[in-house]
């Protein structure tokens, strides 16, 4: 088993098939970047983060607004329209409010290329090289006040564009602490392997947060709130016995139905030991209380 040291540098440029983003709702260039974050052994050998292949990446997927199965989102028609598209900037925290279109968000703030662990509540794992901006920067460009306690995350909710579109009753909702969001890791995502995200990964825009388990990373944004109560989410209002609000990856910390003490890498054989904060806990462990305590790791 293979464990985290951060200091290493895995660079973006040794990607297959180096490309950039170009579609009519990104008008800035990718710009390169890289992550830092790598693998190894307890006999420190330090090796880089193997990504993903797109492929594998963009077949596998939860995204119940098109199928429950994981094959459902990529095999549905592609019936979301991506652009334009508009994020609208809301709520009592945020003294600059406004919607802006996604191509003048992309032009305003680089895009970052990092490689991060993806961890699914049900304990499958992937490596995904991404391609977004620092959720920190567009928070910060809301100019947020003294009641800017939690960020909401609104999903597109279009039954004419998504099959599926009301499973939950509803728009998709996820939420952060607003400290959360602040943190570096915290990616809005435009792209993966330098392409644009497709439907089935959340085209045009979605949440990057490694150290949390894969619903939290909501798809297809359409609204951002900052906001002085804690929101509640779609999992947790569906299911507060299995899903709450911080949902950050522990092995301490089994779900009612299953262990989350070592994960399935897709596309590989075999499990891996499972990581608290997936691998992350130097950058975020601050955030949160003692790892015994389960309201953080569910």
């Amino acid at each position: 088993m293979k464990r985290v040291f951060n200091s290493t540098i895995t660079c973006e440029q040794d990607f297959r098939n180096r490309r950039k983003i170009i579609t009519g709702a990104l008008s800035a260039a990718v710009a390169v970047a890289c992550s830092s974050h790598a693998l190894a052994d307890t006999s420190d050998v330090v090796e880089p983060l193997e990504p993903t292949p797109l492929e594998t990446i963009n077949s596998y997927n939860n995204y119940y607004e098109f199928g429950y199965a994981k094959s459902d989102p990529s095999d549905a028609d592609k019936t979301l329209i991506t652009s334009p598209w508009t994020v609208e900037i809301a709520g009592e925290g945020a003294d600059k409010k406004g919607l802006y279109d996604l191509a003048d968000i992309y032009g305003e703030f680089a895009i970052e290329s990092h490689v991060r662990r993806f961890r699914c509540v049900e304990a499958w794992a992937t490596v995904i090289p991404w391609n977004g901006i620092p959720l920190s920067k567009l928070i910060a460009s809301a100019q947020p006040n003294s009641r800017a306690k939690y960020v909401r995350f609104i999903t597109a909710n279009n039954a004419t564009q998504m099959p599926n579109a009301d499973w939950a009753g509803g728009p998709y909702t996820e939420g952060l602490t607003i400290a959360e969001a602040m943190n570096p890791l915290a990616l809005l995502a435009a792209g993966i392997y330098d392409e644009p995200l497709e439907q089935q990964t959340g085209a045009p825009i979605r949440l990057v947060l490694p150290w949390k388990y894969g619903f939290k990373y909501a798809k297809s944004i359409v609204r951002i709130e900052l906001v002085e109560q804690m929101p509640k989410t779609t999992w947790w209002q569906q299911n507060p016995r299995e899903y709450g609000f911080y949902a950050n990856v522990s092995p301490s910390h089994d779900h009612p139905r299953w262990s989350q003490k070592s994960e399935r890498v897709i596309g590989e054989y075999g499990r891996q030991r499972t990581q608290f904060y997936n691998g992350y806990e130097n950058e975020v462990a601050h955030l949160y209380g003692a790892l015994s305590d389960r309201q953080y790791f569910y």
